[in-house]
């Protein structure tokens, strides 16, 4: 039928002809999306991509990004990995919003066009078995266990939510009151959309809970509602958390100073990195003018795996480089990665990219302090 694509293979080139081999790279740019991590993320997929270009490209042939902003909206993201499609792209790569990459997995396996998801972690990134779609971060099942993990070894066993409504956000939730509930915890949820942040300080002083994990959008009302507990004399002592990693950005130290250390938070980071990992740290954190987030890695990562393969299979043959997937042995910048299919999981995943449980240093806000491991 005129217009359909063949969702196995690219009109084919001859290999030493120097045009280049795209991959498509979803980001969100631009609000409502958190804009900061994807600056990191696409600095982490731009390095890559000057670095395989450097050592040779795909059998000669220069890589190509062809980047679109998905503002963490699911359907422009669907609407650019049809675009992404039908301009010959061979993989897609990126997105860092769970929900905007579970559209965006969706529409393309349904394309059979290869996807590497970079940084979103819900664990249902597919509806049923995805052969084209792999992913490097963590599953959020995997990242927020070791989280509750931290929290009970800390001594917290009654934790409050403030949840706002959304699929990731409520999975957040289950995980954590389904490993918490067997060692005695409880969780209870606080509605930021309902409540005003004094209104929630309220609540929260109401209740058993001696931590308070924030499962908001940042800035607004993740920043509001930080203020406020810092303020409330009757909170003291409650921690404040937020495992998704907003306290890692720039904008969270600048917008909350001394109130936003001290706030663990989960992020994708060895204890140490080696010589790869920190030769990219350095050229990241010039790129960037800052220290680089773990999304930053991610990205870069995401462009070695990928590069791998279509050296390895092809860059014209989309069929071929979704079945590489289980063969993939990258050296990454937080270590080996190769892909498998842990129980329960609808994609080819890492299993498992480090994990940290870190903070902001109350006594030097731009360092970090690694609080748990897992």
């Amino acid at each position: 039928m005129s217009g359909m694509i063949d969702q196995g293979r690219r009109p084919r080139r001859d290999e030493t002809d120097g045009s280049p081999v795209r991959i498509g790279a979803l980001v969100p740019l631009t609000r409502p999306g958190w804009a900061e991590a994807g600056r990191h993320l696409l600095a982490g997929l731009e390095l890559a991509v000057h670095d395989v270009n450097g050592a040779g490209g795909i059998a000669g042939r220069p890589l190509e990004l062809v980047v679109r902003d998905t503002a963490a909206d699911p359907r422009r993201a669907e609407a650019a990995v049809d675009e992404l499609a039908r301009l010959g792209v061979a993989a897609l790569a990126g997105e860092y919003h769970s929900v905007v990459a579970r559209a965006a997995a969706a529409r393309a396996d349904a394309l059979g066009l290869p996807f590497l998801c970079s940084s979103a972690v819900l664990d249902a990134l597919t509806d049923r078995p995805a052969q084209q779609v792999a992913r490097l971060a963590p599953a959020q099942s995997h990242g927020w266990r070791i989280y509750a993990d931290f929290l009970l070894g800390a001594g917290h066993r009654h934790i409050a939510v403030a949840a706002q409504p959304s699929v990731y956000w409520a999975s957040g939730t289950r995980i954590l009151r389904d490993h918490l509930a067997p060692r005695g915890g409880t969780v209870v949820a606080l509605d930021p959309d309902a409540l005003t942040p004094a209104a929630l300080c309220d609540a929260l002083a109401d209740s058993r809970a001696t931590a308070l994990l924030l499962l908001v959008a940042h800035p607004d009302p993740a920043v509001p509602i930080v203020r406020a507990v810092r303020r409330d004399r009757r909170l003291a002592e409650v921690l404040v958390g937020a495992p998704a990693g907003q306290p890692e950005s720039t904008e969270w130290a600048a917008l909350l100073g001394d109130d936003g250390t001290a706030i663990p938070f989960l992020r994708y980071l060895p204890e140490r990195l080696g010589p790869l990992g920190a030769r990219v740290a350095a050229a990241l954190r010039e790129r960037l003018s800052e220290a680089p987030s773990f999304v930053a890695f991610e990205g870069y990562d995401t462009v070695a795996v990928l590069a791998d393969a279509l050296r390895s299979h092809g860059a014209e043959d989309r069929a071929r480089t979704a079945a590489s997937w289980p063969h993939v042995a990258v050296e990454g910048t937080r270590g080996p990665i190769t892909f498998s299919r842990p129980p329960g999981s609808s994609v080819w995943q890492w299993a498992w990219a480090p994990v940290q449980v870190a903070d902001r240093d109350p006594q030097k806000p731009g360092s970090f302090r690694v609080l748990h491991t897992g």
